[in-house]
């Protein structure tokens, strides 16, 4: 078995598979684990720079929220956000939305602790047998957005090729704030609506439980696409707006931009997963509403449906 992609959809079904007694070898072009939860460190703190927090509703990931929560990886966050928008600033009440104190992207690595993950490798093609950069496995699996799993399919591989070409993805670009102290209170998370540049902005000091001076926005799509050729250049305009819409007085001391081509899908197949006869998988969020949750839920699916495939 091959999974390409370590986010938590590709670790969520190795982990599944292996303790099946499945063999699994996971691919990731990456140099870390966490696909699009993806946290990076400013002097040694991380920020999350990919999904803002997780919810959590189906008992299965319960199980292991729980199991994170009692080794101190994850805590409780925000159950309200504020949200901005033409009739100004209001209270949004939700569910529980969970942080890592660590960053999201140490929730990956702990799934992907004891498996057989080898990072900076990028896999170049798969092909009926299947075949994966030439090489016959049992089954293969692309746990990592469609139009990135299309570059690799043959397109021989037709049911495969056509549930990719059914998702539908949105960009979107992360930029960190490091400001040179706190300057804004009563704020956690905060919903931008109908703003030209801003979808979302988190109090990542607050997430994170140190109280760290760090903002971190989410542009709207609209925005992202007329950037994603010099991302960094987007992020004055950033950055002007956060401080507009808090009211901030001084300027960030450090921007960082990050760049997401493929953030969030918009529309996909049916179902938790995919498996088809030729044994290809497809996992991840894409096959449901864009939670860390439905990402493992997939993978952890498309595993069960593996096993009984395989076995």
């Amino acid at each position: 078995m091959v999974v390409v992609g370590a986010g938590i959809a590709g670790v969520a079904c190795a982990g599944e598979l292996v303790r099946a007694g499945i063999p699994v070898q996971v691919r990731e072009r990456g140099r870390v684990a966490g696909g699009r939860m993806a946290s990076r460190r400013f002097d040694g703190r991380p920020a999350d720079i990919g999904a803002a927090y997780f919810t959590v509703s189906d008992p299965a990931f319960a199980e292991v929220v729980e199991r994170w929560r009692a080794a101190g990886l994850v805590r409780e966050w925000a159950g309200t956000f504020v949200a901005y928008g033409p009739d100004g600033r209001r209270e949004v009440p939700g569910p529980t939305r969970w942080s890592a104190p660590r960053g999201l992207r140490s929730l990956v690595e702990d799934l992907a602790r004891d498996l057989p993950v080898t990072m900076d490798r990028l896999v170049l093609g798969v092909e009926p047998g299947p075949l994966v950069d030439g090489q016959p496995c049992a089954a293969a699996v692309l746990a990592m957005p469609g139009p990135q799993a299309a570059l690799l399919l043959d397109p021989a591989l037709a049911e495969a090729t056509h549930a990719v070409q059914a998702q539908r993805w949105t960009p979107a670009l992360a930029v960190v704030l490091r400001f040179p102290e706190r300057r804004w209170a009563d704020f956690r998370g905060a919903f931008v609506n109908e703003h030209p540049v801003l979808a979302l902005v988190c109090d990542d000091g607050d997430r994170r439980g140190d109280g760290a001076p760090v903002l971190v926005a989410h542009t709207t799509p609209e925005f992202a696409a007329g950037h994603l050729a010099q991302p960094s250049a987007a992020g004055p305009a950033v950055e002007r707006a956060v401080r507009e819409l808090l009211a901030l007085p001084e300027p960030a001391a450090e921007v960082y931009v990050h760049r997401w081509t493929y953030a969030k899908p918009t529309d996909g197949p049916a179902g938790t997963h995919h498996l088809d006869a030729d044994r290809i998988g497809l996992a991840g969020d894409a096959f449901g509403k864009p939670r860390v949750q439905t990402a493992w839920l997939s993978g952890h699916h498309l595993a069960r449906a593996l096993i009984r495939t395989l076995t």
